[in-house]
C-alpha cells in the first residue's frame, strides 16, 4: 500500500510512525526539530489512518510491509525507524523482518508483548457519534464528553474530523475496520510475523523510551525486550505518561537525539 507521508529536511532518513487513532501531523513539531539537526524525516500515516488508504486487512504484518514498500519506493538506506504505541509495534515487526534496512530503532512506550484490549471506552465514544445528526465539531465534542473525561484524549480524537462535503463530517480513520479488528493492535511481536518465537531475535541497535507514569512498559517486560532486542537500552522520561512525546517533547527529543547521534 502506498502510504501518505510528509517530508522534512535532508540527511540520514528517519521514519516516524504514529499510534492508534493518530496521524502523521501529530509529529510535525518533533519532525521539524530532527530535520533542523541534519536528518531527512518522514512522518507517515499508517493504513486506515490519516490520509493513507483504507483497507479491510489491518494487522502488523501488512503495516510493516507498507513501511517496507515506502522505503523501497523512496530508495532509503540506513534508516532510523521510530514508532509510538501501535506504531512501535509496527516498527518492531519491521525490524524483525527487515533488519537490513535499519541503522537504529526507537520504540516509544510499548513492549513486544501481548496487550489485552483496553480501548473499549474510546470505541464506545466514537461509535456514539452519528454524523447524520451532529454537524459541528462542538457537537461531536459534546457526544465524546459523555464517555471521555480526559480533555487531551478528546482533542486528540477531534483532530481526526474532516469534511466529506459541505454538509457532512467524517473520521479520517477507518472506524469500522478498527472496531472489527481491534484485537490485532494488542498482538505481541512473537505472533505477528511468520517466524516461530525461537526465530525472533533482532540485532538492530534499539532504544525503548517509556513514560514514568505509564504502565505500558513494566519492569517485568525488560527480560522479554532484551530477549528479542539484545542490543537495546531503556530510558524513562520523568513526569510523562503514555503520550510522552506530546507531554514532554523537549525531554523526548533530547533522549532520542542522544541515541541516534
Amino acid at each position: 500500500m502506498k502510504l501518505f507521508y510528509r517530508k522534512f529536511g535532508e540527511g540520514q532518513p528517519i521514519i516516524i510512525l504514529h499510534g492508534l487513532f493518530g496521524q502523521s501531523d501529530n509529529w510535525n513539531s518533533l519532525a521539524k526539530q530532527f530535520a533542523e539537526n541534519g536528518f531527512e524525516v518522514y512522518v507517515v500515516d499508517q493504513r486506515n489512518h490519516g490520509l493513507s488508504p483504507h483497507s479491510d486487512v489491518w494487522n502488523y504484518k501488512v503495516m510493516s510491509e507498507d513501511v517496507y514498500e515506502l522505503i523501497t519506493d523512496l530508495n532509503l538506506k540506513n534508516v532510523i525507524l521510530l514508532g509510538h504505541s501501535m506504531g512501535g509495534k509496527t516498527a518492531m515487526q519491521f525490524a524483525v523482518n527487515h533488519a537490513e534496512c535499519l541503522d537504529k530503532l526507537v520504540v516509544a512506550d510499548i513492549a513486544p508483548k501481548y496487550y489485552p484490549m483496553h480501548h473499549q471506552g474510546v470505541l464506545k465514544a466514537l461509535q456514539a457519534v452519528d454524523f447524520n445528526i451532529v454537524k459541528t465539531r462542538r457537537e461531536v465534542e459534546e457526544v465524546l464528553s459523555k464517555y471521555i473525561l480526559d480533555f487531551g484524549t478528546k482533542q486528540f480524537l477531534l483532530k481526526n474530523i474532516f469534511w466529506l462535503d459541505e454538509t457532512e463530517m467524517a473520521w479520517r480513520f477507518n472506524l469500522k475496520v478498527i472496531i472489527q479488528q481491534i484485537e490485532n493492535v494488542g498482538q505481541d511481536v512473537e505472533h505477528i510475523g511468520d517466524a516461530t518465537p525461537l526465530d525472533i531475535v533482532c540485532d538492530v541497535q534499539t532504544l525503548f523510551v517509556r513514560g514514568e507514569n505509564s504502565n505500558y512498559i513494566l519492569e517485568e517486560d525488560i527480560d522479554l525486550i532484551h530477549e528479542i532486542f539484545p542490543r537495546s537500552a531503556l530510558e524513562t522520561i520523568q513526569g510523562a505518561g503514555h503520550w510522552l512525546h506530546a507531554e514532554k517533547p523537549k525531554a523526548f527529543f533530547e533522549c532520542v537525539m542522544q541515541f541516534i547521534k
